[in-house]
Order: C-alpha cells, then sequence, then structure tokens
C-alpha cells in the first residue's frame, strides 16, 4: 500500500516557497507541505513550541531547509535538529542559493542528508524540487515516528 509524507518547507522567499509548494503538489508527493517562514518558527514546530504546543507526535518525513533565514539561520536549525537524539533520525534537505564551498562543509559536516543549490531558472527550480520531493516523500523510508498515512478512501479499514 503506498503511504504519503508529510514534509516540512522551511523557506523566507515566498516567491521560492510558492514555486517549491506548486511543484510538490502538481504530482501529489505528500499528504501535507508545511511551509514555515523561518528558523524560529521551524524550531516551535519541532519542539511542539508556542503555536505549535498541541500538534501531534509525529515528526515530519523530510524538512526542506533554506540557510539564510530570519531569526534562526538553516545552519543552526540542522545543528539543533542533528544534534537532538529525538530528532536527528530527520533527513534535511538543504535547499538554497548559496555555492559558498564553506556553507556545503558546514551543511554535511553538521549532518545534512543533502545540498541543493536552487537553479536560478523557474523551470529548473520546479523540476528540482519534484526531484526532491519525489525521491523524499515516496521513495525513501522516513524514519521512525514520521507521518505516514496510507492510501484509503474514507471510511474503509486500515
Amino acid at each position: 500500500m503506498i503511504s504519503l509524507a508529510r514534509i516540512l518547507l522551511v523557506e523566507d522567499d515566498p516567491n521560492d516557497a510558492e514555486l517549491a509548494l506548486e511543484a510538490l503538489a502538481e504530482y501529489n508527493l505528500a499528504n501535507e507541505v508545511l511551509h514555515l517562514r523561518d528558523g524560529a518558527e521551524a524550531l516551535d514546530y519541532l519542539y511542539r513550541r508556542g503555536a505549535f504546543t498541541a500538534r501531534g507526535d509525529d515528526q515530519p518525513s523530510v524538512v526542506l531547509l533554506d540557510l539564510k533565514m530570519p531569526k534562526v539561520d538553516g545552519m543552526e536549525v540542522l545543528q539543533r535538529i542533528k544534534g537532538d537524539p529525538d530528532l536527528m533520525r530527520i533527513p534535511v534537505v538543504i535547499m538554497t542559493s548559496s555555492k559558498e564551498e564553506k556553507d556545503m562543509v558546514n551543511g554535511y559536516g553538521f549532518g545534512a542528508n543533502a545540498y541543493i543549490v536552487k537553479p536560478v531558472q523557474f523551470q529548473s527550480f520546479v523540476e528540482a524540487v519534484k526531484c526532491v520531493g519525489a525521491f523524499w516523500a515516496l521513495l525513501n523510508e522516513p524514519p521512525p515516528g514520521s507521518l505516514r498515512r496510507p492510501d484509503k478512501a474514507p471510511g474503509e479499514a486500515p
């Protein structure tokens, strides 16, 4: 039975976020894509703080993470995720416009599962997001505790 996973998109640029959301929705790559606008909001979500206190115990199957963000930057979010025994198994894919070697070295050094430089061209960016989404949401087996919902009709037994 095919099941779809939740994707956490942490992106402060509204244009990039909209393109990513459209690309993921076009192929129904996730039951839910939750868009958060900065690193502080992402940490609140992952640690069930503030507006996310009442959310369930499930975690996303993957975090798509921008680096250059307000409040808390993506590298700090990555360090917090990979340094926490309860979160460290969540795959984190850095999606950034930074081609700086220092960012790549630090990203992988802190435990990023992949580092993708956002293409400048619209269609290339959309295709990159589709490929990332297809791999992490459909092909990859998510870590235990991430959200998986089976494809079934409403009212159908699991």
